[in-house]
């Protein structure tokens, strides 16, 4: 029970391909003890993809935490001047996701509630999932690399050859990512081979 007494806000993001895998590591943290508040960016609450529909996530997140999802920018607003978390997650973590959070830009549940979470200097932890992290998004994820209180899940390339930008973290590192994140500690190391499924 390593997470006993510990509160998670987990955010979803719109990386549909990998969200079974987050909800899997949900439900890990969860049976280590963890309290467990799923935040949905407006992608995953709304669009159904090839991956699943969104209601069917929905529903899962619910039966998985035993809460229902924020999933408005109101509904989020408070995690901050109540100081609700010990530790948030995006995992998966867009592209477009990290382009904005690396901004300052908070249109959007998910960032708005990272940045409510930010402001009391507890740990956001990043699982990333983009295609384009060693394209245009290379910046943005330098900028986060090195930002206060923000820790990155290890990442590798998922397909090298035909999708040379691609980077995908490891999910399962998701639990010892947020506990050496709890003591200011960056897990490494932070590039890691990838080995598909």
């Amino acid at each position: 029970m390593r997470f006993k007494g510990i509160s998670l806000a987990y955010a979803l993001t719109g990386s549909h391909c990998t969200l079974a895998k987050a909800i899997k590591v949900i439900e890990d943290l969860v049976r280590e003890g963890a309290d467990i508040t799923p935040i949905l960016s407006n992608a995953v609450d709304q669009m159904d993809t090839r991956f699943g529909k969104a209601e069917e996530w929905k529903q899962k997140l619910e039966t998985v935490t035993g809460k229902i999802p924020l999933r408005t920018i109101q509904e989020v607003e408070p995690i901050g001047p109540r100081e609700l978390f010990d530790c948030m997650i995006i995992s998966p973590c867009t592209g477009n996701t990290i382009a904005k959070l690396s901004s300052g830009i908070t249109d959007s549940p998910v960032l708005m509630a990272a940045k409510a979470h930010l402001r009391n200097h507890k740990p956001l932890v990043l699982a990333i999932s983009t295609n384009d992290a060693l394209g245009i998004n290379a910046k943005n994820i330098g900028l986060l690399l090195t930002a206060k209180n923000i820790y990155f899940v290890p990442f590798g390339q998922d397909d090298y050859q035909n999708k040379a930008n691609s980077l995908v973290a490891h999910m399962e590192m998701i639990p010892d990512t947020i506990l050496l994140a709890k003591q200011g500690k960056q897990i490494q190391p932070v590039l890691v081979e990838y080995k598909k499924e």
